[in-house]
């Protein structure tokens, strides 16, 4: 071994070690790319879907046409409840909370009544005690969320039986939970979290928590409890690896047992997101009854009710790529539990990855050192090749889950540094030669001696930003009536006219999301007036639309017009390049995105196209704004003050809208008071505004029944811009 060859295997060594530390360390990037190998392997060989006895029943878009908008009063899922249990299914899990007062029961509603007769009002029915009656002594489990106030914690239906040490620290802790109604609390057979990946940064849910624990208690998930109550079981046998505190290897739920993770979590093995696995809720609701094909679907299953309606938000990314209903993922986990098909990632897989990252790089390091390039190269191709082999037989024959890419790349990285000083020794040698020799020897000679070995034995930041949601209203049915291509057409006709404004007063478009648009102000460059430029930038759009529809651009005919709902807020977000190394976006991220988001669903209850936050219309002054109330928008602990945005600074400052505000004003203070004079100013406010405005005749139509949304709020003289 010369002394060339000694340095460059000491060197090819410490960067072996340096790999085998940096895989022992784990770091974040080593896990996506983990992740994402194994998600190809599902996407390669998904699990096949099985008849099972699991099915969902779907609070679809059919469904809320024909019931109406969600939430439905729970005396209509009272009804559901009877309705599945007399057609014998053998458990109903909702993945739906019951954390609130069902605020469309009669006594609730009548309660704002003024003057109704209090005994009248306890006679009134509780959809909330409908509801209870129906599921008590069924088999139905309810389901509750995690919660960061409070300290309430959901009743445990079941017992829990160890073997080893206890494991009351391996789950994902639960500080508290969301509430649920008490009635319905104490009626339910099964009580289990719907949390799928709490805590996780990643939008793929790869694992799903079958148990949480505050430390003293631990409390089963949804999927878990359905198939508990399903059997009749009462208690959960958990396994612990032995000697090992903290730890879960398994669960046995009745005659099933579950392989998780240390930390209780099921890897899913997800399957293709087929019809035959739902319901929908419209079709077992149905007035004549339901059809004989969702009978004999529903009869023995164990069946989660959940939604896949888009705008209430609950939809999940798999390993597969595909965008699903999150209840399906619960019905999924009960699949794969049913069928045996687990996949499991055992505690001495990343001992032996490590191991094999030392052992396949010192290998790497001999053979690029003391053979020929080509063989250590073809070396290399081999440990790739076999590193591959392996851990796709294991996920396909065992369902094990083995990382071939830390092993692969620690190999590129070792033979590319051995290599690379291969060859720089080499050429320092071949120059040596040629200084030392050039004189002495013939061009041919010098040649051989260079190319003979050992011949001659030689020593993302945060700032303000103002987001935009735009979206088509009622699209799906336009998309039912139209052909595939005949909707591509629609969307880029209307988007297309839209975005435009955006550009025009110094906006960036984030991303197109189906019918949706998505854009911010003030980044990636500083747009000192962005509130107002975004509200600009919206009522554009809406005298765009106008055209567009008036001139029947979008072919659907005379009295067939488009409508669109924005919503905007003003706040802190992130934004920067996301996304992956290879692929990213510019985009921003953070709660102003999602409140602006909810803004926008928020115009479909206002009855109104364009409403902007409390943020907003404060610095968006001299604008023509009508308070809409404070409503209370998903994920909010409180309820967000918004504006309608009626016009620009020239009807601001017009008499017309002058005198419609002080009557909005005035009717504002009413329904704060709960005066009966609210009708009257009602009556006036729906005047003034036809003349003025005519796209607010539904906004004041609707604010009649939401007198809820401006009690408890600051009055009208105190508002945005007044």
């Amino acid at each position: 071994m010369t002394r060339a060859q000694l340095v460059g295997v000491l060197i090819g060594l410490v960067i072996v070690a340096a790999l085998t530390v940096l895989r022992a360390g784990d770091p974040q990037l080593l896990r996506f790319a983990r992740e994402v190998t194994f998600d190809e392997y599902q996407r390669l060989a998904p699990r096949p879907l099985e008849n099972l006895p699991v099915r969902v029943v779907d609070i679809d878009e059919a469904s809320l046409r024909e019931f109406g908008q969600w939430p439905w009063p729970r005396d209509r899922l009272a009804a559901l409840v009877k309705r599945l249990s007399d057609m014998g299914a053998a458990v109903i899990a909702f993945d739906i909370l019951f954390a609130e007062p069902d605020r469309l029961s009669p006594r609730v509603v009548m309660r704002d009544v003024v003057g109704i007769d209090p005994a009248l009002l306890e006679r009134l029915p509780d959809n909330d005690e409908i509801f209870a009656g129906a599921i008590a002594g069924k088999p139905v489990v309810l389901g509750f969320g995690l919660s960061n106030e409070g300290h309430y914690r959901p009743p445990v239906k079941a017992g829990f039986a160890f073997t080893g040490e206890t494991p009351f620290d391996a789950p994902p802790r639960l500080t508290a939970a969301t509430p649920l109604r008490p009635e319905l609390e104490s009626n339910a057979a099964g009580i289990g979290h719907i949390s799928l990946n709490p805590g996780s940064p990643s939008a793929v849910v790869r694992t799903v928590p079958l148990l949480l624990s505050d430390g003293e208690q631990l409390y089963p998930n949804l999927a878990l409890e359905a198939l508990r109550v399903a059997q009749g079981a009462s208690t959960y046998l958990l396994a612990g690896a032995k000697d090992v505190p903290d730890t879960i290897t398994r669960i046995k739920i009745g005659d099933f047992a579950v392989p998780v993770t240390a930390a209780g979590e099921l890897w899913l093995y997800v399957s293709e997101d087929r019809a035959e696995r739902y319901v929908s809720a419209g079709r077992v609701l149905a007035a004549s009854g339901a059809p004989q094909d969702v009978r004999a679907a529903v009869e023995g299953s164990i069946v989660f009710v959940g939604t896949s309606a888009a705008g209430l938000l609950d939809i999940r990314t798999t390993a597969l790529g595909h965008n699903v209903p999150g209840v399906s993922l619960h019905a999924q986990a009960v699949e794969q539990i049913l069928s045996g098909r687990f996949l499991s990632r055992p505690d001495w897989a990343e001992g032996l990855e490590i191991l094999s990252i030392a052992v396949a790089g010192t290998l790497l390091v001999i053979a690029t050192t003391f053979v020929s390039p080509g063989v250590a190269l073809a070396c290399g191709l081999l440990i790739t090749g076999l590193a591959l082999a392996t851990s796709w037989t294991a996920f396909l024959y065992a369902g094990l889950l083995f990382d071939p890419l830390a092993p692969i790349f620690s190999g590129l990285v070792t033979h590319f540094a051995a290599t690379a000083y291969r060859f720089l020794v080499t050429d320092r040698e071949r120059r040596v030669v040629r200084r030392a020799f050039g004189q002495y020897l013939s061009p041919s000679l010098l040649y051989r001696v260079e190319h003979t070995q050992n011949a001659l034995r030689l020593g993302g930041d945060d700032r303000e930003l103002t987001i935009m949601f735009v979206d088509v209203r009622n699209f799906t049915e336009i998309s039912e009536r139209l052909a595939p291509h005949e909707v591509v057409g629609f969307l880029n006709t209307l988007l297309d006219a839209l975005s435009r404004h955006v550009i025009e007063n110094e906006g960036t478009l984030d991303k197109f999301i189906g019918d949706s648009i998505m854009a911010f102000w003030n980044a990636p460059v500083d747009v000192g007036d962005h509130p107002r430029r975004a509200v600009r930038a919206a009522l554009a759009m809406r005298e765009t639309l106008a055209r567009l529809n008036d001139k029947d651009a979008f072919g659907f005919g005379t009295g067939q017009s488009v409508a669109i709902g924005i919503g905007i807020h003003t706040g802190l977000a992130c934004v920067g390049n996301m996304g992956a190394e290879t692929h990213f976006n510019y985009s921003a991220v953070g709660d102003t995105v999602n409140v602006a988001a909810r803004i926008e669903s928020a115009c479909k209850e206002v009855g109104y196209d364009i409403l902007v936050s409390e943020a907003t219309a404060s610095l968006a002054g001299g604008c023509a704004l009508l308070e809409a109330g404070a409503l209370g928008l998903k994920g909010k602990s409180t309820r967000t003050r918004l504006f309608g945005v009626v016009g620009d600074e020239r009807l601001a400052a017009s008499d017309e809208f002058a005198e419609l505000q002080e009557v909005h004003r005035r009717l504002v203070d009413a329904l704060r008071a709960r005066s009966p004079d609210s009708r009257r100013m009602l009556g006036a406010a729906k005047l003034k505004a036809s003349a003025l405005a005519p796209g607010l005749s539904e906004f004041y139509r609707r604010i009649s029944r939401r007198g809820d949304h401006f009690i408890g709020e600051p009055t009208a003289k105190d508002a945005v811009g007044e």
